[in-house]
């Protein structure tokens, strides 16, 4: 903002220069930290990383456009030694902070650093890079918070990643946030940059320095398919936990929201399973994979789970079983079939809802029919009729009258044939009542609760 624009007062100008002040003095204490942190993590790795001289910082917008837009001419004219090439490119931006001191809206000045070698890497200017390289720039130099191999898998660039590595680029370097070159390959693009990691030396079970997150997590957690078969491949940990105990399989039915991403998510799980990840265990708040696909309404994915032995019945921290995750996602995934998720629980050992979780289905009348048909008598409805809009009801009026007429009332002497019959066969009710050969085929279905629009 100029400053013609802007009226400065002295108080204001004194809290600036505190700003500035304190924000150096910061940079330069979390530069110690960073470097005795890093060194200390990775004792098999004792080169620490390589950081330019203190004081050498360019802040020339020629230089920097050069760089930014890969001009090879100018960068040869200006970078030409050692020293040159390993300068500190430093952009500094003001920004208005709130100042508690003063009460008031200050200006305080925001630094940002890199280096050419970074700039160059992260935008695939793969012959600026060499130059580079050539006339002396530090390969593991980490300027900003990364080195030039950071911004290269990240981007991605497997080029400039090919010619980091060949030019001796550490692979397991951490960045200042803790992460390796290799927990940066987070899209499906960057599989060629995870390969030559890989090929280069990089460590598949590297944690990051504070959570302990593998690439595996990572690859999981976004849903990359192709990298979770390349980390296994190369003896990736499928049961190795991050910080809060997160195994990879809960890191992907945790991510798995979105329906169009169900597919993929399906795929981790299943290379993950296959790879002797186990399928009960729990992790932050002692969710299990199981919680998160019924919290995220995937019903193929927790299929997948209970067929690979997940419990149906297991209670989180706060005692939410699968089943209450499940009807807690009911309204916001109400277009992803909710009622196949409720069915498989109660096939798998899952026993009749508290009736107060009734309310959490009920604006979904396929998923409070498969609800009410677990019990043998149906609870008052006094616990969740309130909650139906009365849109809704009209719409579904026969459905929603037969559940207020059925509360309360004995049940038929089928439905309690139906509810002894499948208490009795417990969490074998998905195997077991296909090959009961005997029944018809129509009474075989009825005792897998079929939707017929009435609770009778």
């Amino acid at each position: 903002m100029a400053q013609e624009t802007f009226a400065f007062t002295s108080s204001a100008l004194r809290s600036l220069r505190l700003q500035r002040e304190l924000l150096e003095q910061d940079d330069r204490r979390r530069a110690l930290a960073r470097e005795s942190a890093t060194r200390r993590f990775l004792s098999e790795n004792p080169r620490p990383p390589l950081t330019p001289p203190r004081g050498q910082y360019c802040r020339d917008p020629a230089v920097h456009n050069a760089l930014y837009s890969g001009d090879l001419l100018r960068i040869k004219s200006i970078f030409k030694d050692e020293t040159t090439t390993n300068l500190i490119m430093e952009t500094v931006s003001e920004e208005l902070v709130w100042s508690p001191e003063q009460g008031l809206w200050v200006l305080s000045p925001r630094r940002q650093q890199t280096s050419a070698l970074r700039i160059a890497a992260a935008r695939g200017y793969g012959d600026c890079a060499r130059h580079l390289l050539l006339r002396g720039a530090e390969v593991d130099a980490v300027v900003g918070g990364r080195a030039p191999l950071h911004d290269s898998a990240a981007a991605p660039r497997p080029d400039c990643t090919r010619l980091l590595l060949a030019f001796g680029a550490d692979p397991n370097l951490l960045s200042a946030e803790g992460s390796a070159p290799l927990h940066l390959c987070t899209t499906p693009e960057s599989l060629p940059c995870a390969e030559l990691l890989l090929a280069h030396g990089a460590r598949v079970n590297l944690g990051t320095r504070e959570r302990q997150v593998t690439a595996l997590h990572v690859a999981a957690r976004q849903g990359l398919v192709a990298h979770v078969e390349l980390y296994l491949r190369h003896g990736a940990d499928p049961a190795r936990r991050s910080h809060q105990g997160e195994t990879p399989l809960n890191a992907a039915c945790a991510a798995a929201e979105r329906p169009e991403d169900a597919e993929r998510y399906y795929q981790v799980a299943q290379r993950l399973l296959e790879a002797g990840a186990d399928p009960g265990a729990a992790g932050r708040k002692d969710h299990t994979p199981l919680h998160n696909a019924c919290g995220n309404g995937q019903p193929r994915l927790a299929r997948l789970l209970l067929r690979h032995g997940a419990d149906a019945t297991v209670p989180n921290c706060a005692g939410y079983t699968p089943m209450d995750c499940a009807l807690h996602a009911v309204e916001e995934y109400r277009h992803q079939r909710p009622e196949q998720t409720i069915a498989l629980l109660l096939d798998h050992g899952a026993g009749p809802v508290h009736p107060k979780m009734l309310k959490f289905c009920c604006r979904h009348p396929p998923a409070l029919e498969v609800v009410l048909n677990a019990y043998d008598r149906v609870p008052p409805a006094e616990s969740w009729v309130g909650a139906v809009p009365p849109e809704l009801w009209e719409e579904h009026r026969d459905f929603y009258a037969s559940a207020v007429r059925a509360a309360g009332q004995p049940r038929r002497l089928q439905h309690l044939a139906r509810c002894a019959l499948r208490r009795h066969l417990g969490p074998r009710c998905h195997a077991a009542v296909p090959k009961l050969a005997l029944l018809p085929p129509p009474l075989r279905l009825y005792l897998q609760l079929p939707l017929e629009g009435l609770i009778s």
